[in-house]
């Protein structure tokens, strides 16, 4: 569901939060009760997506997203990209900026990744390694 997918998504961005951390940043869009946020994070863990310790102070939990929630994540990129975009994941990168075009800063880190990515396809090129 929607609502687990953005709890997920918050917390992801977070790295770790607590229950009501995930509630306060997800207020300007996604309004909810602690009772919801609890609930759905519940859920997730039920599923695997996420586990929970015991917080420094208090007895709220602190959650983290595992290694799984990360492979979701990026199953469902690629299923969109298969389903919308036929694969092109070009033509996904183009709806985004024609949607929301991007910020300076954003702009920015993107030239990094470009360079990052040229450089490990250069290397790879060197030393003969199949490209992913």
């Amino acid at each position: 569901p929607d609502a687990e997918l953005e709890v997920l998504a918050c917390l992801q961005r977070q790295n770790q939060a607590t229950a009501r951390e995930i509630r306060e940043l997800m207020q300007a869009y996604r309004p909810m009760g602690h009772a919801s946020v609890l609930t759905l994070l519940t859920r997730l863990e039920a599923k695997g997506l996420v586990t929970r310790e015991k917080g420094p102070v208090g007895k709220a939990f602190v959650y983290l997203p595992t290694q799984r929630s990360r492979k979701t994540g990026s199953n469902l990129l690629k299923k969109i990209v298969q389903r919308v975009f036929h694969g092109d994941g070009v033509a996904l990168v183009t709806s985004l900026f024609q949607t929301k075009p991007p910020s300076r800063d954003e702009l920015a880190r993107l030239e990094r990744l470009l360079t990052d990515l040229r450089a490990q396809r250069a290397e790879r090129k060197e030393t003969g390694e199949p490209h992913p």
